[in-house]
């Protein structure tokens, strides 16, 4: 006896599959025709996914758009500026209630992980607490980190270290970073170094914003990888953003992506927001600042897509669909053949649970019983449609079921319902 039957499922693999549901945990998948379950979701012909994870945002600031004011540059250094300012006016109660209301969509559409960056440049730490009590919160059905990130600078701030250190003892997972925003790069990469040894010495994971600029000559992640292995740290840092990478010379590129390599460095482009932020200063030709995704996937590299923001001081759209952000994904990167595509729904499916180190995470028996079942086919047709989620499963629990989005059709002679759907088949 089941608690929950997912009936007839197309795995992400193309298998068809029932899954078995036991409390909060996987218990069986195959034919399961005569079990029985005290609940029996129909999924034939749907694909059944593993739940979105987003391994990069900013839930401090999500929600907050034209609060006090709004980019009017759309330019990054606004975007901060401007959250100075929010910084200043805005309440514990904000915090909460504007992240809670994001979750709440997060939840509807799959995303059942969120690594979320806080402010730690705030001697209050409001952000910090706010966060914590969301994390509280939301903890039966989303799986949420937060990082502790010295937005300011590590040492461009005057409090900035000693309130991460503080952020860090009150229970934030992971040490953050910003060594580009620095007043040199030689504080720069000196705050890259302090950071790592912070980090190793609690045993936690890193995840730097790193090198999220147009300057070629902003070179942090290189400082990362030698900290990284100096310091034991593979598999367990991830370099953010690195959109420097994308106006490189070659010659220095095919020097440092065998580092990133060899530091088991996960990396986090967030394509929604790179090419909005960057190239902002160029005329034509205008760079659009994404890192080198598919030269990183090809050395093995892990690479998922992250958010970043979801109407904030930097970005005046977004949904919380991971779907979005790797249909944009595909398009800069130019992801565009089958293999490919297919890699960019993992990007924001497994490689994003292996950069955050999900370990209970996936299909397969003894997995969370967290899950998602879209209106498609397979994982191509899933992100060619930014297919609906059908139902939403965290924790062995339904949390969300979205009815289907056919059309009605009063055309002569055509059909009377329409579904966008046409399978991808074997490509």
């Amino acid at each position: 006896m089941f608690d929950l039957i997912v009936k007839g499922g197309v795995l992400p693999d193309g298998k068809v599959a029932d899954i078995g549901i036991k409390g909060n945990k996987i218990a069986a998948i195959g034919p399961l025709d005569d079990a029985e379950a005290a609940q029996v979701i129909d999924a034939s012909g749907d694909l059944v996914s593993p739940p979105f994870v987003d391994p990069h945002f900013h839930m401090d600031a999500t929600l907050s758009y034209g609060l006090p004011r709004i980019n009017t540059s759309g330019t990054l250094l606004e975007g901060i500026g401007l959250w100075g300012e929010l910084k200043q006016v805005m309440t514990q109660d904000d915090v909460v209630d504007r992240a809670l209301k994001y979750c709440d969509w997060a939840a509807s559409m799959g995303l059942l992980a969120i690594r979320s960056h806080v402010d730690t440049c705030d001697d209050r730490l409001l952000g910090v607490e706010a966060l914590l009590e969301v994390r509280n919160q939301v903890k039966d059905y989303i799986d949420l980190q937060l990082v502790a990130f010295p937005q300011d600078g590590f040492y461009r701030d005057a409090t900035a270290r000693q309130n991460t250190i503080r952020a860090l003892d009150m229970g934030v997972d992971v040490v953050g970073g910003i060594p580009h925003f620095e007043r040199t790069m030689t504080d720069g990469a000196a705050s890259v170094t302090e950071l790592c040894e912070i980090a190793a010495g609690r045993g936690l994971q890193v995840d730097m914003h790193c090198d999220e600029t147009d300057d070629p000559h902003s070179r942090h992640i290189e400082t990362l990888a030698r900290e990284t292995q100096r310091l034991g740290l593979q598999g367990r840092v991830a370099g953010s953003h690195l959109t420097s990478m994308h106006s490189m010379d070659n010659y220095y590129v095919s020097k440092l992506l065998p580092l990133i390599a060899e530091a088991e460095i996960n990396v986090i482009p967030n394509p929604l927001i790179n090419i909005v932020l960057q190239g902002r200063h160029d005329t034509y030709p205008k760079r659009r600042g994404l890192t080198r995704v598919k030269e990183m996937l090809a050395l093995g590299i892990n690479v998922g897509w992250g958010q970043d923001c979801v109407l904030d001081p930097w970005y005046s759209l977004g949904t919380g669909d991971m779907l979005d952000v790797a249909f944009m994904g595909l398009h800069v990167a130019q992801m565009t053949s089958p293999k490919e595509m297919r890699t960019c729904f993992d990007m924001v499916t497994v490689n994003n649970a292996k950069t955050m180190g999900l370990t209970d995470y996936g299909l397969h028996v003894g997995a969370k019983a967290s899950l998602v079942v879209l209106d498609a086919g397979d994982p191509i047709e899933a992100l060619r449609l930014r297919a609906g989620r059908l139902c939403v499963i965290a924790n062995g629990s339904v949390v969300s079921q979205t009815p289907r989005a056919d059309a009605s059709l009063t055309l002569k002679g055509r059909p009377e319902m329409l579904r966008r759907r046409h399978n991808s088949g074997d490509l």
